[in-house]
């Protein structure tokens, strides 16, 4: 494909999508991520497309808040997402939280049987193709902005399931204020999730560490596990050792 094509098409494939990462642009067109850079530059130029954090969207429109995040560091949230897979096991009862990261986990659980608890829509779709992957949606009220249902349609939902694991989201995690969230309408599961279920382990890439958000919704004593793609601070980590909070990174690990 010669350069004009090429970038003819990228145009026409971000006006589709509404907002793509570079990294995907960069897969789906078979060449370097520097040359999509250079490609998307010169439709930015023309005021074609805008530039957004982590890729490029379409100039004429505000993506939504989701979106937004989705494409921040895509390649660390599918590491974290994959390691986060391979702490499941056959017959596990876990739960998925709401997130940019946990939604890739719907990928690397192919071929296992579990039942998934969960209030995240993409999740829910993505999923609906596997067969051993048996989805539980918490139903209630949906919120566009995170893509998710944001409350509990029933107490029921949680009573009746016993949860091994669950694997949640959050959008700053610090030892003052622990494992936090920017949306007071997620309060409510999220704290009701940590309540009930075995092993908690938390999903966070680098740049969350030592940050918080609105709402705390549960301690560092809460957690079990925290999954991340490199280590955070020396004074950080030892407060997970005072908390007994295991870490596991994908940098230290060959196959993620």
């Amino acid at each position: 494909m010669i350069k004009t094509q090429r970038i003819e098409e990228i145009r026409r494939y971000v006006k589709h999508h509404q907002v793509v990462s570079f990294d995907r642009l960069a897969k789906t067109f078979k060449v370097s991520v520097n040359t999509v850079r250079r490609d998307v530059q010169k439709l930015v130029n023309e005021g074609q497309l805008k530039k957004v954090h982590g890729g490029v969207s379409v100039y004429d429109s505000q993506p939504a808040q989701y979106e937004e995040r989705e494409i921040v560091n895509e390649s660390a949230k599918r590491q974290i997402a994959k390691a986060s897979a391979e702490m499941v096991e056959d017959e596990d009862i876990i739960f998925v939280d709401t997130g940019t990261t946990t939604v890739y986990m719907a990928e690397y659980l192919r071929g296992k049987k579990v039942t998934v608890l969960t209030n995240n829509l993409d999740f829910i779709i993505q999923s609906k193709r596997e067969p051993d992957i048996t989805v539980i949606s918490t139903g209630g009220l949906f919120d566009a902005a995170t893509n998710s249902f944001i409350n509990l349609q029933s107490s029921d939902v949680l009573t009746s399931y016993n949860i091994n694991k669950a694997f949640m989201a959050t959008t700053g995690i610090s030892n003052d204020n622990g494992v936090t969230h920017a949306s007071p309408l997620e309060s409510e599961i999220k704290k009701e999730i940590v309540k009930k279920s075995t092993r908690v382990y938390v999903l966070a890439d680098s740049t969350k560490f030592d940050k918080h958000a609105l709402i705390t919704y549960c301690t560092l004593k809460a957690v079990d596990c925290i999954i991340t793609n490199t280590s955070p601070s020396s004074t950080f980590m030892n407060e997970l050792k005072n908390h007994n909070v295991y870490l596991c990174t994908t940098e230290n690990t060959n196959n993620l």
